[in-house]
């Protein structure tokens, strides 16, 4: 437990980012999740419009520190390859 002051300050801004984490990486999940339903449905033009929704929060995820860059990256190539194949 925190015993000095900074040490109690430290303990809030960790509780603080950690929910702000957990709601950013659920909403990361969520546009994710509506792509994987879309590719799943077989339906292309849903599909894409989900893609260009799912770059940018992979981004912003890999920028803030969520996700790792490559992890972005990764998930990114490999679901731009899933719609084209489509």
């Amino acid at each position: 437990m925190a015993n000095s002051a900074q040490a109690k300050k430290r303990a809030r801004q960790a509780e603080d980012s950690r929910q702000r984490n957990a709601s950013q990486r659920s909403e990361m999940r969520t546009t994710v999740k509506k792509l994987h339903t879309a590719i799943a449905e077989g339906n292309k033009e849903q599909a894409t419009s989900a893609f260009q929704a799912v770059v940018p929060v992979l981004d912003k995820m890999a920028r803030k520190g969520i996700i790792a860059k490559n992890a972005a990256a990764r998930s990114k190539s490999r679901f731009n390859a899933t719609v084209r194949a489509m």
